[in-house]
């Protein structure tokens, strides 16, 4: 009878501690398997993944080249490329902006195109050359509705230098450019170059001197070509530069260099008549002129007393002159012309000129006498 009792109570302390380690054993494994499935932290993650991805965007360049056997490599500031062999450039996103050099579009170059997909857009340039060198960009572009606009967050820029040894200036459509120089503000001789590493010198044709760049008031930036801080009438003549690597010296265009020194602001006008007072059947040649800055373009439009029911003739034409003191000033000018005057054609005749600073109007009146 006694062995029986303490055999039923041990039976029962061995019971008591089994379900008490099965239920232990239960709760860490609910413990375990709640952190490891709860929706918080799957939340969390997805946060983490998000907060990842829009700092890449924001932080970092989106411009990528597509190398062979689908490698990228995200490119720098600057990028040296060889010439001839196709160039294939991303930037991630919906809704991409590219920019590249100027002479592309202006000759409408069939070796370029732009794809947009859905997660990126795609700039192919085939057979590059070094006329090719310069600033490739792109940037994602912001809607809202109809208004939209360049995301200045996400711009990506890289310098890309073709680089052949064949030419390392990079070639130019003009092969005498002009530049203008103005006492306030910096002139550019713009001999880039298709090798970073070239040598580059500046020279002035007559008398013959070399043009020293000391990194203060002249410096050589291959990006863009020789600056001039402070230009004076000193710096006019003819420049050209001289690059030299590991072989025969190369020579760029020419640069004519003119001092200006015009006034900035709305174009000033002049008008003058050939007569003031005119017989019927008679010929008019009214004249308007403007000068300006060499490189600020200037435009015209007239308003006369027989227009709409009068034939005239307008013509336009522009020309440098030096005034003295190495200055040059651009004559810009618009003739309008009457023939066989009629009564409907006297009157005031308006010439209105315009340049990015503004406009200004004049008039003279034609008399019939």
């Amino acid at each position: 009878m006694k062995l029986g009792l303490v055999l039923c109570l041990v039976f029962a302390l061995v019971w008591v501690e089994l379900q008490h380690a099965s239920c232990q054993q239960t709760k860490r494994r609910k413990d375990a398997g709640g952190n490891h499935i709860r929706p918080g932290g799957k939340r969390a993650k997805g946060r983490h993944s998000k907060l990842k991805e829009e700092t890449g965007v924001r932080g970092q360049s989106l411009l990528t080249q597509v190398l062979d056997k689908g490698r990228f490599l995200r490119l720098g500031g600057t990028t040296t490329m060889t010439p001839g062999k196709n160039v294939e450039l991303r930037c991630k996103g919906t809704n991409i902006g590219w920019s590249y050099p100027s002479y592309l579009n202006t000759y409408n170059d069939s070796r370029l195109s732009v794809k947009q997909s859905d997660k990126y857009s795609q700039l192919i340039l085939t057979s590059p050359s070094a006329a090719d060198t310069g600033a490739y960009s792109c940037w994602t572009i912001l809607c809202d509705g109809s208004d939209c606009h360049k995301d200045q967050d996400t711009i990506s820029t890289s310098y890309i230098y073709f680089n052949d040894k064949d030419n390392l200036f990079v070639p130019s459509t003009i092969h005498f450019e002009i530049v203008f120089l103005r006492p306030t503000k910096p002139a550019v001789v713009p001999c880039r170059v298709t090798n970073p590493q070239a040598k580059v010198s500046l020279l002035k044709e007559v008398p013959p001197v070399e043009i020293p760049a000391n990194g203060t008031l002249v410096t050589y930036d291959p990006t863009r070509g020789f600056v001039l801080q402070k230009p004076s009438p000193e710096h006019q003549g003819v420049f050209y530069c001289k690059a030299v690597t590991k072989g025969t010296p190369q020579i760029s265009t020419k640069y004519q260099l003119l001092y200006v020194e015009v006034p900035s602001g709305p174009p000033f006008v002049n008008v003058e008549a050939s007569h003031q007072f005119v017989r019927g059947g008679s010929t008019i040649n009214i004249t308007c002129t403007v000068l300006g800055e060499p490189d600020v373009d200037v435009s015209f439009s007239w308003s006369y007393p027989g227009q709409g029911q009068r034939p005239v003739d307008i013509q336009g034409s522009k020309r440098l002159v030096n005034r003295g003191m190495g200055r040059t000033t651009l004559i810009s000018q618009s003739v309008i012309t009457v023939e066989d005057m009629e009564t409907i054609d006297f009157g005031k005749y308006k010439c209105r000129a315009k340049n990015l600073n503004g406009e200004t109007s004049v008039a003279t009146d034609i008399v019939s006498g």
